[in-house]
Order: C-alpha cells, then structure tokens, then sequence
C-alpha cells in the first residue's frame, strides 16, 4: 500500500467522506506519503498536552491529526463540487483533472 498514488497535493481543497467531521471542506496543509494520510486545517483536531519550552508556555493545544486519503476527495477549483480525479497529458506533462467538468486541476 506504500507505492500507491496520491492524487491530493498539499494546498488542495478537500471533502472529508468520513467521520466526526463528515461533510466539511478544508485546505490541505501536509500530505504523509508514508502513511498514505494527509493533514487538513481544521478537520480530525485532537486536544494534547504541550510541556513548557523556552519557546512555549506550555498547556493544552488543539493538534490536526493525519486523515487517511481514501477518506478525502478533491473539491474541483472550478465547479466547486467534490470530483473524482483523473489524469489528462497537457503540453507533454501529465496533470490531474476534474471527471465531472473535465477541467485541468493543476497549472500548466
């Protein structure tokens, strides 16, 4: 499972299909290739204990865990609804592409 495509990049926008934040849309902030997960702003947030540092002060902190990509669809840039994601070859490069209005999610 550790050689699988990933067809969300960091800076996308996302659906989340599953779990306690079902429904709702947020930015890609980090995507784990290693773990095949990505981190979302806002989405899948746990509560943990920070330790003082000369840094920080120290106290509970609200931490975005890694969300599985299977969990996750991509929200096209010009239609604005969840879409499928399929690969189209532009100018010899090979960009991703909404499958609902065939539009290039990718810049050129």
């Amino acid at each position: 499972m550790r050689n699988r495509k990933i067809k969300i990049k960091k800076g996308d926008t996302v659906l989340l299909l599953a779990g306690k934040d079902k429904g709702k849309k947020g930015k890609v902030l980090e995507v784990l290739t290693d773990k095949v997960a990505a981190i979302v702003e806002r989405m899948n947030v746990a509560k943990r204990h920070q330790r003082p540092s000369q840094n920080f002060p120290g106290g509970i902190i609200d931490k975005a865990l890694p969300i599985p990509v299977s969990k996750l669809m991509l929200v096209c840039p010009r239609c604005g609804e969840p879409a499928r994601v399929s690969s189209k070859e532009v100018e010899g490069k090979r960009l991703r592409g909404c499958v609902r209005c065939g539009e290039v999610v990718d810049k050129v």
